[in-house]
């Protein structure tokens, strides 16, 4: 993991995020304390989870494909009317 000072950071900013795009992540410091990493999309995503669609996250589940699954409507007003 390549390191930046925070000025460095901010006055070559396209060339971190270019880098972290190509080599990985990049590690912001203020006076030698690391505060921040800059990472790609592509890992964010990787690392959260935001790689699948909402439709393949509905497919994985459990319930998936099961056909006696009953939702009940509740009829009742949602708030009193005064007429």
């Amino acid at each position: 993991m390549h390191t930046w000072q925070m000025q460095t950071a901010k006055a070559r900013f396209s060339e971190v995020v270019k880098q972290a795009a190509d080599d990985g992540p990049q590690e912001i410091t203020v006076h030698g304390r690391s505060v921040a990493v800059v990472i790609s999309k592509e890992l964010f995503d990787r690392l959260s989870g935001n790689e699948a669609s909402l439709v393949d996250f509905m497919r994985r589940s459990p319930l998936f494909g099961d056909e006696d699954i009953a939702f009940e409507r509740d009829r009742s007003l949602a708030r009193e009317v005064d007429l």
